[in-house]
Order: C-alpha cells, then sequence, then structure tokens
C-alpha cells in the first residue's frame, strides 16, 4: 500500500484524506441512525398510557423530549395537547423538521465527497500527463524514462483512487438518504396516530 502511495505521488493525499473522513461519518451514522435508538418501537404504546391515565406534564415532556428524536415529535404533540388537532400537527411537522435536520447530520458531507473525489482523481491524472509529457523535452535518457514511467503511475492510480473512494461514499450516501426519509415518515406517521388517539380517533 506505500509502494501505491509512493508511486501516487502528492495528488493521493487529497483523496485519502476524503476517504478517511468518508470512513469516519459512514461509521458515525450507522451508530445514530439505529431504528431503535430514533424511534423505540415501545415508546408510542407506553405514551397511549401516559395520556389514558393522565400523566402528562410538562416535566414528562421534557423527560420524552430527551429520551429520544421521536420523543421530540412526541412532546411536541404532548406540549399542545389542549390545541386543536391542526395545530398540534403543525407542532409536529415543525419538530419534524428539526429532527430531520438532525438525522441528516453530515450527510451533506459525505454527498461532497462522493461528488469531488472524481475530480480530485481526475486532477491527479492531469498532473501524471504534464509529468508524463514533460519525459518528452529530452529523449533517450533513463532520467526520461523514469519521469515516463511516474507520470503514468500518478495518472492511473489518482484516476483509480478517485474512483475508489467516489462509489462506496455514493452508495452508503444513498443508503442513508433513504433510511433518513423512512424514519421521518415512521416517526410523523406515530405521531399523526397519537393525535388521533388523543382526540378519540383511535384506541
Amino acid at each position: 500500500m506505500l509502494e501505491i502511495i509512493k508511486a501516487a505521488g502528492w495528488p493521493i493525499y487529497p483523496l485519502i484524506l476524503a476517504s478517511v473522513l468518508a470512513i469516519a461519518i459512514i461509521a458515525e451514522r450507522f451508530w445514530t441512525l439505529r431504528s431503535e435508538i430514533i424511534a423505540p418501537s415501545n415508546l408510542l404504546p407506553e405514551i397511549k398510557k401516559w395520556v389514558e391515565q393522565g400523566k402528562v406534564s410538562k416535566e414528562a415532556c421534557e423527560k420524552l423530549q430527551q429520551h429520544s428524536l421521536s420523543g421530540e415529535i412526541f412532546a411536541s404533540a404532548l406540549s399542545n395537547s389542549s390545541a386543536s388537532r391542526e395545530q398540534i400537527k403543525e407542532s409536529i411537522e415543525e419538530a419534524g423538521r428539526s429532527v430531520a435536520h438532525q438525522l441528516e447530520k453530515h450527510l451533506t458531507t459525505l454527498g461532497t465527497i462522493a461528488t469531488v473525489s472524481p475530480l480530485l482523481g481526475l486532477l491527479g491524472t492531469v498532473i501524471g500527463m504534464v509529468e508524463l509529457f514533460g519525459a518528452f523535452n529530452a529523449a533517450g535518457s533513463g532520467h526520461d524514462v523514469a519521469q515516463f514511467a511516474k507520470g503514468i503511475s500518478v495518472a492511473l492510480y489518482n484516476t483509480a483512487g478517485g474512483i475508489v473512494v467516489a462509489v462506496p461514499a455514493m452508495i452508503f450516501y444513498r443508503y442513508f438518504r433513504a433510511k433518513v426519509d423512512g424514519l421521518i415518515v415512521e416517526m410523523e406517521q406515530q405521531a399523526v396516530a397519537l393525535v388521533e388517539f388523543m382526540h378519540g380517533g383511535r384506541k
């Protein structure tokens, strides 16, 4: 691996940095975007029990808000329980936007890495080609042959490096975007179900 890095030249270093950052974001998002952490399945039934038993209070809402991201949405509904159904749904949508922003954390950076990495690879390719054509300035010497080989190495390794970094970054970016969208829809549906329950629409 060290030999490849040396052969690729200095243009490979931005790609290495981008790959390390992408791996860190992917690992962090895998850990953070767990369904059992974001939207625990047992939370809605528990809140319905609170409503039935009249245990909804300001302290309970604050505790719920700190429980999980779906708890923030439920807390916004419970905090406005005396308002109309439409007003509660508006508060849910507002809380949902805040939660969505938290769920999408770092995804823009990951998408940027997926987009920029091929361009960084192309930059390395251009630099390699410049070195390659520089070898033709004087013909025949061993130094020029070595420069010719170095130019080819820089061009090819950086092209490959850009693709190797970009493809996984784009795959995981798309995956996490879909996961975030699914979590948001799930949380909003549960919150609407709570609103209907609070107003006697569902039991």
